[in-house]
């Protein structure tokens, strides 16, 4: 088991869903705190809400980009590259991430008979995918995830 693996197991513990998970990884990298970011993306988790929707890790990992790339204030603007990296996220979780599930939905994932509720091991496997794929596409567009967003924006 290694870090990352042990950070993933005290987060769900502490009650996280897996999107709140995504975000709380960058903020405690750039060793900030958001509680209102925090609760926010809340709404993600368990395909939406525990609805079985769109994955959770996926839409939040589609936030963790942004939170990195997206224009935050009126003196900001996007990277050029935030739309192709959202792209190349969606298209990664699909056919890798997701391989051999009947598509990117919780219940597509997780099976129709998991009445919503995660499988720490399926989904932490999948948190731990995300992160990853996720600072590589941050670091491939010249974005350092270790900088707290706004510090950075020099596109």
């Amino acid at each position: 088991m290694n870090d990352l693996d042990l950070t993933l197991m005290r987060l769900h513990g502490k009650g996280y869903n897996c999107s709140q998970i995504l975000l709380l990884l960058a903020l405690e990298m750039t060793g900030r705190e958001n509680p209102d970011l925090v609760r926010a993306v809340g709404g993600l988790g368990n395909g939406l809400g525990g609805c079985g929707e769109l994955c959770g890790v996926l839409t939040s990992a589609a936030c963790l980009i942004s939170y990195y790339a997206g224009k935050g204030a009126d003196d900001e603007t996007a990277h050029d590259r935030l739309p192709l990296m959202i792209t190349e996220l969606v298209e990664w979780f699909g056919t890798q991430a997701c391989a051999g599930c009947a598509g990117m939905r919780c219940a597509d994932i997780l099976g129709e008979g998991s009445a919503g509720r995660p499988d720490p091991t399926r989904c932490g496997g999948l948190i731990a995918s995300a992160w990853s794929k996720s600072l590589e596409l941050l670091q491939e567009s010249g974005i350092d995830p270790t900088l707290p967003p706004g510090e950075h924006h020099d596109w």
